[in-house]
């Protein structure tokens, strides 16, 4: 009776340990950015001669990310970004953006970023390290993140959103305009919010 006791509790501690262990692996989640009905955003603000903020934004993307909550520093993401979206609220303004003398859409159409490592701040704050690709030029960039909130939606989903910040330098991607501006319109301010969708 013992025996046949032990050996009931010693497969359930096998089933526990197994259950744990897949549980772990499951930890981590993909999500799609939801484009689709559009809960995601990448916005930018930049000083206009050093009186005034141009806002503006890129209207289409896609990416992924994949978050861990037991081990922050598998957390990721990729975003693509078509440059011919941008759009600053001025026709005239976005044909300039989109010409040679700045992203040179029509020779470099996309632009990428893909994050190399993931540091973990605590209270829902980390650091996204990795790496921007624009105009060919590829140049690491640092995006700190806040998670604002997670959980079920109302269409059967499940849902995490982030927002984010970092600072962009034109200079570091050879925009031939760029210096034009003066030294004082180099920095480019963006704000991420991105809402992601769990891929089932």
């Amino acid at each position: 009776m013992n025996k046949k006791i032990k050996q009931i509790g010693a497969a359930l501690l096998l089933l526990v340990g197994y259950s744990v262990g897949c549980s772990g692996s499951a930890l981590a989640e993909d999500y799609a950015i939801d484009i689709k009905g559009q809960h995601a955003f990448i916005q930018f603000k930049v000083k206009h001669l050093g009186y005034s903020w141009i806002v503006g934004q890129f209207r289409k993307f896609n990416g992924s990310f994949t978050y861990d909550a037991s081990h922050p520093a598998r957390n990721s993401v990729q975003v693509t970004i078509a440059a011919d979206s941008i759009d600053t609220n001025h026709a005239e303004r976005n044909k300039h953006l989109r010409s040679k003398d700045f992203f040179d859409v029509s020779k470099y159409p996309t632009i990428t970023y893909t994050s190399t490592s993931y540091e973990d701040k605590g209270h829902d704050t980390g650091i996204i390290h990795g790496k921007l690709t624009l105009r060919g030029i590829t140049k690491a960039v640092d995006i700190a993140v806040q998670q604002i909130g997670t959980g079920p939606d109302p269409w059967g989903g499940y849902r995490r959103g982030f927002e984010g910040h970092a600072t962009l330098h034109l200079s570091d991607y050879k925009m031939p305009f760029a210096p034009k501006l003066g030294p004082v319109s180099d920095s480019v301010a963006l704000f991420l919010s991105i809402e992601g969708v769990r891929k089932k």
